[in-house]
């Protein structure tokens, strides 16, 4: 039931986050994350789905991972990196999401994209059924380094962004401040839903007692 439940969180988290990403590639010349700079340029450049690209980097990202500190890679790892990919090409291929109107509306269908990730991402990550193959390799390359994580994931976004942009990746604005409007709400919704999962862990524990 323990195990059940943190599920349920992980799998609701992953829809929500995945749901953020293609809302947001739908206004996708405003600016997109680092990685889907990545993602995006590889589709447009070699083909396949931006979904696919994603699956891709993150086995990718999880062979490196289990060289350098194989302790952050575990099954919800492996789920995460194949779920978000098949779920983003599910909404942009039944689009499922809102359309664009004019640059305001799309201004606004952005930040729900970034808001919805942030609250997706601390949602799975609260599960604590696995870090994510991006958050998995940065961990790995922290503890490994010494560097501090922030200092490893603005280092690595860099880079990420950089081989996007080379190969034709959209990069405007709103690629520049996703960490900074995407982290506190990340942030918030992990303690937020972390406090939820443990509540509702007792409260099925006190009710199994009970029934004994």
């Amino acid at each position: 039931m323990k195990y059940g439940l943190k599920l349920i969180f992980f799998l609701i988290g992953l829809i929500i986050f995945s749901y953020g990403i293609a809302i947001a590639i739908q206004v996708k010349y405003l600016g997109v994350s680092p990685w889907d700079v990545l993602n995006i340029a590889l589709y447009e450049k070699f083909g396949f789905t931006i979904g696919t690209w994603n699956i891709i980097v993150g086995l990718l990202l999880i062979t490196a991972t289990l060289f350098i500190n194989r302790k952050y890679i575990n099954i919800g790892t492996f789920l995460n990196a194949v779920l978000v990919g098949v779920l983003v090409d599910l909404f942009l291929f039944f689009q499922i999401l809102p359309r664009s109107v004019n640059v305001y509306f799309d201004i606004f269908i952005l930040f729900a994209g970034i808001i919805l990730m942030g609250i997706g991402g601390g949602m799975y990550s609260a599960a604590g059924i696995g870090a994510g193959p991006r958050d998995g390799f940065m961990l790995s390359i922290s503890e490994k380094t010494g560097l501090s994580i922030s200092r490893v994931r603005i280092c690595m976004e860099c880079f990420v962004l950089l081989i996007g942009l080379i190969i034709g990746g959209p990069v405007f604005i709103f690629t520049f401040i996703y960490t900074f409007i995407q982290s506190p709400i990340y942030q918030k919704s992990f303690l937020l839903c972390k406090e939820w999962i443990n509540k509702l862990l007792c409260s099925l524990k006190e009710k199994k007692k009970i029934a004994s």
